[in-house]
């Protein structure tokens, strides 16, 4: 089986693909991944074949603009309208990455095609007359009457009103019909349409952890988190290991970046003395800026399944891919959630569980911090769940399970 895998965005959203490549690859099947051209180094460590797109949108990171908004949670009329004026921007860097992904289909042909709700790959698999598969890498993609959509900010509503909530989700994917027709039409050749039904929708975390509509039909598959192996030839700094041997808890924000990364980070120095902890903290894409100390060990980014193992709690901005790797650690966790789906990560890490009340970034300080740190190395309960969870969560094998997946449409489409 010949799989096109497709993405685009951050690290939290290429990771969980490379982690499916790899597990394709490993049971025999050929893979191309295409995803931003910035990630061909992090995809040649795993030996998988590459297609670099664009980085279009992902140029926009470092905007003071949208990090405002972005540490404010797209909040109020200002955050509204730079919503609406993102969304604006961002569709000439759309069509960039569009271009580059309709060559990589016509040149390498695929059996099956496996994207991300952030690139419109369907039309690229009508175009090689193949199957399209749906990655989600959170909930809220499948509409359902049995909750309201995650991705959303939402009051409690009457049961009633619950699919209708997924309706702004499909909105906000239809902002850039115009140029993914233009696309379509243009480049692909395709008479105008929305692209094929999906042969199938995997959604790629754990029903342990967030809703999941039993009623769903066999189409929707929800597999467990997809985790990628650390490079075989990655080591560990030598003072890293020799910080953690000591005691340490992890804070990270990944690729979400405010306006003053060096206020973030005197903020959680202060937040870990004042929880009386030692800190591996995390720079990440920029998110915030420390100097290391004899309490704070600061390093730009290490393989998860190995750091998180190692410490005692883990501080992290909400992230799919970071809640996920978290919890396979089976270590209490304080969530800090920015935008998008990490409130409802955030949200679900309390109901569960192992993680005290979400501390959303706007409201950050360095009091309620620490606070929250020593509330999650300090209950017992936390651990507990934390640790139970853990072993749960590493025995799905979610990546595994969606290999299966994609064979059993491959061979039905045969």
């Amino acid at each position: 089986m010949k799989t096109l895998l497709v993405t685009h965005g951050t690290r939290g959203d290429v990771q969980p693909l490379l982690a499916l490549a790899v597990a394709l690859t490993n049971a025999g099947h050929e893979v191309l991944l295409a995803a931003p051209a910035s990630f061909a180094e992090a995809v040649g460590a795993q030996g998988v074949e590459f297609a670099p797109l664009d980085d279009g949108p992902n140029r926009l990171m470092d905007d003071p603009v949208l990090k405002e908004a972005i540490e404010g949670g797209y909040r109020g009329v200002r955050g509204k309208i730079t919503a609406w004026s993102t969304v604006q921007r961002i569709k000439p860097l759309m069509a960039h990455v569009l271009r580059d992904l309709g060559a990589v289909a016509r040149s390498c042909g695929a059996d099956v095609v496996v994207h991300t709700p952030s690139v419109p790959a369907q039309h690229v698999a009508e175009l090689l007359g193949v199957p399209a598969v749906l990655a989600t890498l959170q909930p809220g993609w499948v509409p359902t009457s049995a909750f309201p959509c995650p991705l959303l900010p939402l009051p409690r509503l009457p049961r009633f009103l619950n699919r209708a909530t997924y309706l702004t989700v499909s909105g906000t994917l239809r902002a850039y019909a115009g140029v993914v027709n233009a696309w379509r039409a243009g480049e692909l050749g395709l008479r105008p349409g929305r692209g094929p039904r999906h042969a199938l929708v995997v959604q790629a975390f754990s029903s342990r952890v967030t809703p999941v509509d039993p009623g769903w039909p066999d189409s929707v598959r929800t597999t467990g988190f997809w985790y990628l192996p650390r490079p075989a030839d990655w080591t560990p700094d030598a003072s890293l290991r020799a910080f953690l041997d000591d005691g340490a808890v992890y804070i990270g924000f990944g690729s979400m970046a405010g306006r003053d990364a060096r206020r973030t980070g005197d903020l959680v120095a202060e937040a870990a003395r004042a929880a009386g902890v030692r800190a591996v903290v995390a720079t990440g894409w920029g998110g915030l800026a420390a100097r290391s100390s004899d309490d704070l060990h600061v390093i730009d980014q290490a393989p998860h399944d190995w750091l998180f193992g190692r410490v005692r709690a883990v501080v992290h901005h909400g992230g799919g891919g970071t809640t996920a790797a978290a919890l396979a650690a089976g270590v209490p966790q304080v969530v800090c959630p920015f935008v998008a789906d990490q409130p409802h990560w955030a949200q679900r890490m309390h109901a569960i569980g192992v993680a005290p009340q979400p501390l959303p970034h706007r409201k950050l300080s360095a009091g309620r911090l620490g606070e929250a740190i020593s509330r999650a190395v300090g209950d017992p309960a936390l651990r507990q769940r934390a640790a139970v969870l853990g072993e749960e969560i590493r025995a799905e094998d979610g990546v595994r399970a969606a290999v299966h997946e994609l064979e059993r449409i491959h061979d039905g489409h045969r």
